[in-house]
């Protein structure tokens, strides 16, 4: 009992005595748990509740919508015996409808084309579907809307219209699965088309855990009905895709730096036990000579490490869960849901794991102390250097160089180990900042190439704005203007060079629930502000261009065609390259107008994107085109860069798990240069007994960790582009996207340079206090230290 009393006093003690080695600990172990903390706890909540959902209501593995003239209702109803399909729910009539509502929009704008179906219940085998607010439709002029497609302040109560149908909503529902933006009986669909409407299955597959699982089932349904049948499907994995999109891009660089911190902390874990251990030689020999058993003396100093890592990792949950707050709440948005936490098991497996790492790290210095000869540390005094240490020093000693310069370049060879953990600990501190740099500066080529329409130099819009002096009491809204006399007003100018005019509208697109947002241009369409991922910008009728992520809902490739619908009208167009285009979620086709003339479409006002001759200066070019503008109701202004609320965040993140591990790193050289320092504090009383002052005390201690610094900056920032080249195709592939890769090789030579010397500013940061304590070390006191 009594050996278990000094045993734990051992214990204490020492902890009290290495208040730095301490400190050191606590941070590192607080940063890494906070930072994985962060990142599995996002990646775990950004996808269970999908799941969660989806299984609970049965949802729909496919979603298929077939032609209503080229099968018939009970060859459908037969498809739910085919082979691999464990459930079916339908066939429910469904139709593209676009619903009005007395909201105050602008003249000229068009809501988008919603997938409504005929559906007499929210029950079925399949996509069970839930109702949040209000009832089921019952009678012809009810309709029940999707919670995740209601416009705003549509509620239970409001009056919609279809043409020259009223609809009652009645109802708010929720579908996981995606499967219909609303819902009405049967026998109202048909009223609102004046048109034959298509058909529509949801299909429970055996198997569905795979891309090639959803297309095994599509294929024997599509065997089971007639040729050209199925008009377009829908995969629960891309709806699933789609939910996850506001945290997915988060999940692969978060996850990248999680990894960094814990490597980062073990090694300089390591870096400050196998420290501490060193620093207590003869410390050990006292308490071995006392009767404590290596295994004692080993435990001693394991119990030394958990304890700051124990408090580290309760803090380091603390400050994850509290980070996570945002990126929870844009989770919860995400699915429509309650604020999501990070689960419990997450907060408790992290730490207990970061607490393992820390005893497996400990238990090496630990174990190498307990055998340790009693009678050799007893008489243990100052560490020396080894003979490697001193001819480097001596050799170095022969450059026309300062002296203190020569002795601090010859410090790391000294002690070879101890160099290289400092040196790892540096290079993995270069590594975050070249992986940082390479990310943010890849974010914003992606703000900027991700709008194709980002060329102009000018914008005009043909819907003005009210003025700063227009008052609540303007109850009219104002009307676009006419877009042939904007052009006119355009093409007078004489330093315009190209215009094109841009506007939008929303269509149905064969299988595709909702349909997707289609840009139609007049004008100059070359497309040169485009950045293509694939194929080529469109340049004749009947083509387009189209984001990833449509390309991906939908199942066609570069070279194929979309059928694209609109109040009874059909027009295909063939697919001649792939966008990249983060505007509209990723969903947008681009065409030239006279492509969907069938359609008649009813677009949103237009926009004018305008070039200007070289030279000319833009602000006055736009206000002098603005007051020629106004009296037709449009108005003109420089073009902005585009603004991202998510890559901002991103942006956030990243500095600041950035600065987390370069703090980690800064401290991990602190605690080794403080032990270098004291180990040597007899030769620095040497050295000002001779007459060194205390600059060349502080310029010899930077020294020799400068050049530490620029070896490790060298090797870390190469590692940081390799982590980068792959973290950020992962980040767009988690969004549905493919970033360019002239996006992702932002690193020139010159910034690599710079990079690599980060190595040299961290190690001087972390080395900068010790440096300052040995240069204000009185020389009476250095002397008699032993």
């Amino acid at each position: 009992m009594r050996r278990r009393g000094a045993l734990g006093r051992v214990v204490r003690g020492g902890i009290g005595r290495r208040r730095t080695q301490t400190a050191v600990m606590v941070v590192t172990t607080l940063l890494s748990v906070a930072a994985a903390v962060l990142a599995v706890g996002l990646l775990v909540a950004s996808q269970a509740p999908f799941d969660r959902a989806f299984a609970q209501q049965r949802g729909a593995h496919l979603t298929v919508e077939f032609d209503g003239r080229a099968v018939t209702s009970g060859r459908l109803a037969a498809t739910a015996d085919t082979a691999g399909v464990a459930a079916a729910a339908g066939p429910f009539v469904v139709a593209s409808v676009r619903l009005h509502a007395d909201d105050g929009a602008p003249p000229g704008f068009e809501p988008p084309a919603l997938t409504v179906v005929g559906r007499a219940s929210a029950d079925a085998p399949v996509d069970e579907v839930e109702l949040v607010e209000g009832r089921w439709a019952r009678a012809p002029g009810e309709i029940v809307l999707e919670a995740g497609s209601r416009g705003p302040g549509a509620k239970p109560g409001t009056v919609l219209r279809a043409g020259d149908t009223e609809l009652t909503v009645v109802g708010i529902a929720e579908s996981v699965g995606e499967s219909a933006d609303a819902w009405v009986v049967p026998a109202q669909l048909p009223r609102l088309t004046g048109a034959q409407p298509g058909l529509q299955m949801l299909y429970r597959l055996a198997d569905s855990a795979t891309r090639a699982d959803l297309a095994a089932g599509r294929a024997a349904v599509a065997a089971a009905v007639p040729p050209h049948a199925i008009a377009g499907t829908q995969s629960y994995l891309d709806v699933r895709r789609t939910a996850q999109q506001n945290t997915a891009a988060f999940v692969p660089f978060v996850t990248a730096f999680a990894f960094l911190g814990l490597a980062l902390s073990v090694l300089v874990i390591g870096i400050v036990v196998s420290g501490a251990v060193g620093a207590a030689t003869r410390r050990i020999g006292i308490l071995k000579s006392l009767g404590f058993t290596p295994f004692q003396v080993g435990r001693a100093y394991v119990a030394q490490a958990l304890i700051p890592a124990t408090v580290g990792a309760v803090l380091g949950v603390a400050l994850g869960n509290a980070l996570a707050v945002p990126l929870m709440a844009e989770v919860a948005e995400a699915y429509g849901t309650a604020a999501v936490l990070i689960p419990v098991w997450v907060d408790l497996a992290v730490p207990a794991g970061a607490l393992a790492v820390v005893a497996a790290t400990a238990f090496g210095p630990a174990l190498r102390a307990a055998r340790l000869r009693t009678a050799r540390v007893i008489g243990v005094g100052r560490a020396a250097d080894g003979a490697q240490g001193r001819r480097v020093r001596h050799l170095l000693g022969r450059l026309p160089l300062p002296r203190p310069v020569t002795l601090g370049l010859a410090s790391p060879f000294a002690r070879p180990a101890r160099t290289a953990t400092m040196a790892a600990a540096v290079a993995f501190g270069a590594l975050a900042v070249t992986f940082a740099v390479g990310l943010g500066s890849t974010l914003i080529a992606v703000k900027t190439g991700g709008d194709p329409d980002r060329g102009g130099d000018v914008t005009v819009r043909t819907l003005a704005r009210p003025g700063p002096d227009a008052g609540p009491g303007e109850a009219e809204p104002p009307k676009p203007a006419d877009p042939a006399a904007v052009a006119a007003a355009i093409e007078a100018r004489p330093d315009t060079v190209s215009f094109r005019r841009i506007a939008k509208t929303q269509v149905g697109v064969a299988g595709l629930k909702g349909g997707a947002p289609l840009v139609a241009y007049e004008g100059d369409a070359s497309g040169s502000g485009a950045t293509m991922v694939s194929g080529r910008w469109f340049g004749a009728p009947g083509e387009a261009v189209a984001a990833s992520r449509f390309l991906q809902a939908t199942g066609v490739r570069v070279g194929e065609t979309v059928v694209l619908t609109d109040r009874g009208r059909t027009v295909r167009l063939r697919i001649v390259g792939e966008v990249f285009d983060l505007g509209d979620k990723g969903m947008a086709l681009r065409t030239h107008a006279s492509s969907i003339a069938v359609l008649e479409p009813r677009y949103q006002p237009a926009d004018f994107s305008v070039e200007i001759k070289p030279g000319t200066d833009r602000g006055r070019y736009a206000e002098e085109l603005d007051a020629a503008l106004r009296p037709l109701g449009a108005q003109a202004a420089v073009t902005e860069a585009g603004k991202s609320s998510v890559i901002r965040a991103m942006q956030a993140l990243i500095a600041m798990l950035t600065l987390m591990l370069v703090a980690v790193a800064c401290l991990g050289v602190l605690d080794t240069v403080v032990l270098d320092t004291r180990e040597r504090v007899r030769d620095l009383g040497v050295f000002k007994a001779l007459g060194m002052t205390p600059r060349q005390t502080v310029v010899q201690v930077l020294t020799s960790v400068a050049a530490i610094g620029l070896v490790a900056g060298a090797i870390g920032a190469p590692l940081g582009v390799a982590l980068q080249r792959t973290v950020m195709p992962a980040m767009g592939r988690a969004v549905g996207t493919t970033i360019p890769r002239d996006h992702i090789d932002v690193y020139g030579a010159p910034l690599l340079a710079c990079l690599a010397l980060a190595g040299v500013a961290i190690a001087a940061t972390g080395a900068v206090f010790p440096a300052l304590w040995a240069a204000r070390t009185p020389t009476a006191r250095a002397l008699r230290a032993e």
